[in-house]
């Protein structure tokens, strides 16, 4: 069987020095898989970023497995809908970026690198142009959602991916509080398995609605 290949899809204002982005890569390299882990520093030109992502994708024959935060999870649908040999996890994912970022048009810091830029409105049409207004492959994917999630609603990503399997916790936050816990799910899904744990739930975070 040939080994599944496994990508990162940092959220919005993050990179790959994101927590997630570190435990996951962590527990790969435990699995003996780290030459199988990309964690690309992803422009903030949603363009850009998307043709940083699909150059990790086009020429590769192996399958390929998204795991994407927030605005990653935007990004890994519309890949997953363009590439057969993908699949995603998609993690507390935005469904409608492009009226989200709305409200953040003007000057942005990147949490991790500190990079300012002006978030415009070019970058709200560049997300525009990505979204999917069907998923074809529903099988294809795996939704790990939060209910505590204090920066997008979860009801969005519930409805959206309501074709997919899903795992919905009640409590945590939009960071995605102890995914540690389902790494092992993870994994089973890129062998195209579903094994996930209960659904146990955890305390809201203290910035949630």
């Amino acid at each position: 069987m040939t080994q599944t290949h496994f990508i990162y899809v940092h959220g919005f204002n993050s990179s790959p020095a994101s927590i997630k982005a570190r435990i996951l890569g962590d527990y790969l390299e435990g699995e003996g898989l780290a030459a199988h882990y990309s964690v690309p520093a992803l422009s903030h030109w949603p363009a850009e970023a998307m043709a940083q992502l699909e150059a990790l994708l086009a020429d590769r024959l192996q399958p390929v497995l998204l795991v994407g935060s927030s605005l990653g999870g935007f990004y890994s649908t519309a890949l997953v809908e363009k590439y057969p040999h993908c699949r995603c996890v998609l993690v507390n994912p935005a469904v409608a970026p492009q009226v989200l970022l709305a409200g953040w048009l003007g000057d942005n810091e990147n949490l991790y690198t500190h990079e300012h830029y002006q978030l415009t409105p070019e970058h709200l049409a560049q997300l525009q142009v990505l979204v999917c207004p069907e998923l074809h492959a529903p099988e294809r994917y795996l939704l790990l959602q939060q209910t505590g999630d204090e920066t997008l609603d979860y009801r969005e990503a519930v409805a959206r991916y309501a074709g997919c399997v899903q795992f919905v916790q009640p409590g945590g936050s939009h960071g995605f509080d102890r995914f540690e816990d389902l790494l092992p799910a993870i994994l089973a899904f890129a062998a195209g398995r579903i094994e996930l744990p209960e659904a146990v739930a955890l305390p809201f975070s203290q910035l949630s609605h």
